[in-house]
């Protein structure tokens, strides 16, 4: 196989985009492994002067990710996350606007391999989120899993991420001060096993559980599509029934997150790697859709608004799809 270089001439500005996902793609891989094997170093060779002061703190703070959490604005700010969303480039675009006496909830789809879209849009401030959305704070909920490794719990909460445990969602949405926004990828890690290019595969028929949580809170739904989350990487082929995909989802059963075996291009070259390919994304937020709040919803009532839901994610796929390159045939896949 022939392997294209990048040139020699690259721009310092293309050269520091690559460096910032390389970043971001290293922290999602290996970030928490690495933060767990200091500790277990502390741990083994008796620095107890390090290791008890902050499992003391640890104790105390263990609760944190699911009341809110404690982001930081200057991480959020740092010049790396500008980088990151020039490489793609990461836009969000608003169909609607929202009124900040209510909470909502944002159903984003598709999660792809690593819902850049997600991150770019919302766990930064160099999106246009608060331009786009004066007034509202959001949270973007991620596996619980991640808020026990010890110093990576900090480093997902300084962005602004959250536990997607019921409780969690439930006091975001629920909290005095209106504006609240619950971001949640809703098909995880199950969907991101099926993230190819040129696919719209969603997993959502069985996912109801943030459908009742709105009907509890009264907080109103809103479809988010993320036109290109799908286009970053190609995934070794693992259809349902096959060993690899099996092998997957035991794994996923058991750790509570996929293992997707994705690959794009490399830092100094085109044809191999784990860098995502340069492709725009362009996330859609689409209408609210009204919740009024009922304390003790039946399952009739969450089918009900669950139904409206997928329409609704449906028509904001129809409508945009074509602004961004998709041909007339494709639509959406709800499993």
């Amino acid at each position: 196989m022939k392997v294209e270089f990048a040139p020699l001439n690259i721009p310092l500005a293309r050269r520091l985009q690559t460096a910032a996902v390389l970043h971001f793609v290293l922290c999602f891989l290996v970030l928490a492994e690495v933060c767990v094997g200091i500790f277990v170093i502390l741990v083994l060779y008796n620095y107890w002067f390090l290791y008890i002061p902050y499992f003391t703190w640890l104790y105390f703070d263990w609760h944190t990710p699911e009341q809110g959490g404690r982001r930081c604005n200057w991480i959020r700010s740092g010049a790396v996350w500008r980088h990151f969303k020039d490489y793609f480039p990461i836009h969000l675009i608003k169909t609607s606007d929202l009124d900040p006496s209510h909470n909502y909830i944002f159903g984003f789809h598709p999660h792809g391999v690593l819902a850049a879209g997600a991150f770019g849009n919302f766990c930064t401030n160099h999106s246009d989120f608060k331009r786009l959305f004066p007034g509202f704070t959001a949270y973007v909920h991620t596996l619980p899993i991640w808020f026990w490794c010890p110093l990576f719990r900090e480093y997902l909460m300084s962005y602004g991420l959250v536990s997607v445990s019921k409780k969690s969602v439930s006091h975001v949405l629920s909290k005095e001060t209106d504006g609240n926004i619950s971001v949640i990828v809703l098909g995880g890690a199950e969907e991101s096993l099926d993230a190819h290019p040129g696919k719209f595969t969603l997993f959502i028929r069985q996912r109801k559980g943030f459908v009742k949580i709105a009907l509890t809170c009264g907080a109103y739904l809103v479809p988010v599509f993320s036109f290109g989350e799908n286009e970053l990487f190609k995934q070794i082929s693992n259809p349902e029934g096959s060993r690899l995909r099996t092998l997957q989802n035991r794994m996923r059963k058991i750790m509570g997150f996929a293992l997707p075996l994705f690959h794009a291009r490399g830092i100094f070259q085109y044809n191999f790697g784990l860098i995502p390919y340069r492709k725009p994304i362009h996330s859609v937020v689409g209408h609210p859709i009204p919740v009024h709040q009922t304390l003790n919803p039946t399952s009739e009532q969450i089918e009900e608004l669950h139904q409206t839901y997928m329409e609704e994610l449906r028509k904001l796929f129809e409508e945009h799809k074509g602004k961004y390159g998709i041909p007339e045939n494709e639509t959406l896949v709800f499993r």
